[in-house]
C-alpha cells in the first residue's frame, strides 16, 4: 500500500509543481495548496500504515500491549490541514485584492513598483 501512496505524493507534488511554474498568481495559490497536500500525505505514510489498536495505554502498565497506531503522524497531519486551510484562505483573499487593485493575476503585469523598461 505505500508504494501507492509514494506515486501519489509524486505525482501531487509534480503537479503543484507545474502550476506553480506558471505565470499566473491564482495558478500557483493552487499549487502551492498541491504541495502542502502532498507533504501531508507523506508525513502520514511515514507513521506506517498498519491496522492496529488506539495507542492506549493499559492501567497498571507502561507501554501500550500489541500493535498500536502511531499517533505522531495523525496529529502532525491535522495541525498542518488547519495552518494549510489558513493560509490558503489569507492567499486567496490577498489574490483577490491584487486582482481588484491591479487588474490582471498575471505575474510579468503585476510589476507595479519596477520602473518600466523602455526600448
Amino acid at each position: 500500500m505505500e508504494p501507492f501512496f509514494a506515486i501519489a505524493v509524486g505525482g501531487l507534488a509534480a503537479a503543484a509543481v507545474y502550476l506553480m511554474l506558471s505565470g499566473e498568481l491564482l495558478r500557483y495559490i493552487f499549487g502551492l495548496v498541491l504541495l502542502s497536500n502532498a507533504a501531508n500525505l507523506a508525513i502520514f505514510v511515514s507513521g506506517r500504515l498498519t491496522p492496529g489498536a488506539p495507542p492506549l495505554i493499559p492501567e497498571g502498565a507502561y507501554a501500550p500491549a500489541g500493535t498500536v497506531a502511531n499517533a505522531l503522524p495523525q496529529a502532525l497531519v491535522l495541525t498542518a490541514i488547519v495552518i494549510g486551510f489558513g493560509l490558503f484562505a489569507f492567499a486567496l483573499v490577498l489574490t483577490f485584492r491584487a486582482w481588484t487593485t491591479l487588474g490582471t493575476l498575471e505575474g510579468d503585469d503585476m510589476r507595479v513598483a519596477e520602473p518600466k523598461v523602455t526600448k
